[in-house]
């Protein structure tokens, strides 16, 4: 597989909300970035994706222009709608995704979008006026932070008590 196709594969399965293919896309100890949870490695990246795929609601993607910029490097633009499930209110969340891949697997990945955009459209008037500031962004990234613990701590206790 290309590395071109496995950037595809990912967008392909993320627009369906396949988590568990998303995932398989990654090495064991990816590194992943963006505005909302800042840096994530391993499990953490693999949940949050599980987490997002899970609780979208109203969810659309669509990616295009995956550009090679050499032997590991791809970028790629994706467009995400959905309802953001904090308020209820709808999100078109225009981004463009940095991945490093080596040995068939994603190594490196980080999207960027601007937050203050996303700010604005997820809290209306409040994330227009403040969507700026560092205290508003900081707010938001610990609450995913910690939406994404309660997450995994929740899937650990789920494993758990199947064993």
């Amino acid at each position: 597989m290309t590395n071109k196709q496995i950037v595809e594969r990912f967008y392909e399965a993320f627009s369906r909300r396949d988590f568990e293919t998303m995932n398989s896309c990654y090495a064991d100890d990816i590194v992943f970035s963006d505005p909302v949870f800042g840096f994530l490695r391993g499990d953490e990246v693999r949940a949050m994706w599980k987490m997002l795929c899970t609780n979208a609601k109203d969810f659309m993607l669509t990616f295009d222009e995956i550009t090679e910029i050499d032997q590991e490097y791809l970028t790629c633009k994706w467009v995400a709608s959905y309802t953001f499930s904090g308020t209820g209110r709808k999100i078109v969340n225009r981004a463009k995704g940095f991945m490093r891949i080596n040995d068939g697997l994603i190594v490196e990945h980080s999207d960027g979008f601007r937050l203050s955009t996303w700010l604005a459209q997820a809290f209306g008037v409040t994330g227009k006026l403040f969507g700026w500031t560092n205290f508003m962004k900081r707010k938001v990234q610990n609450r995913a932070r910690k939406n994404l613990g309660i997450f995994m701590d929740e899937e650990e206790k789920l494993v758990g008590n199947s064993q």
